[in-house]
């Protein structure tokens, strides 16, 4: 696994850390990934923590952990990685965008500035960090947006601020990509 060298934390986090041999229970995803905690997870790992020595498989605890594997093979995968570009200008274009989240110009403006046609700017984007453009600036304001509303800004605000024209075009997005909208987000993550 790798880590995050640039992970600043906006806001007060609570972390809960499961060790799971790799051979515990088939299906388990083989890289990291950010997933959403169901309440049943979130119960059973606050239990797991209460559990001392070893255990078998027939007994209480070996069951809460069963039950436990289970669920994490049922975790809907939260789209919350925003892979950098290495090629100069896609580099170039994406720091722009993460300094000006609401800049709204289009992919063929971006390569007119590149100097490069614009199919040639989407296969480079969809090579180099296997999205689309498009893909990856909402990726990017979603994470951004995610930022600031960690930090208490107001969901009007956020979505002006990504570039979104509403806050219902923006509650739309961040309903699609995290499965409920942005008021209701952090409510469930404590």
């Amino acid at each position: 696994m790798r880590g995050c060298g640039d992970c600043r934390l906006k806001a007060v986090v609570t972390m809960r850390t499961l060790y799971i041999q790799p051979d515990a229970a088939q299906g388990l995803p083989s890289q990291c990934h950010t997933v959403a905690i169901s309440d049943l997870l979130r119960q059973l790992i606050l239990s797991a923590m209460a559990i001392t020595g070893d255990y078998t498989a027939d007994s209480r605890d070996g069951r809460l952990m069963g039950l436990l594997l289970d669920e994490l093979n049922f975790l809907p995968v939260l789209p919350l990685h925003l892979a950098l570009p290495s090629h100069p200008y896609l580099a170039d274009i994406c720091r722009q965008l993460l300094d000006a989240p609401d800049d709204k110009r289009t992919l063929g403006e971006w390569a007119k500035i590149a100097g490069v046609d614009a199919k040639t700017l989407q296969r480079a984007f969809a090579q180099q960090v296997s999205m689309t453009f498009g893909q990856w600036r909402q990726q990017a304001r979603l994470l951004m947006a995610l930022e600031r509303l960690a930090t208490g800004q107001s969901i009007l605000d956020v979505a002006l601020g990504m570039g979104y024209d509403s806050p219902s075009a923006f509650t739309a997005m961040f309903k699609k990509q995290l499965g409920v909208v942005p008021s209701e987000y952090f409510r469930i993550s404590e």
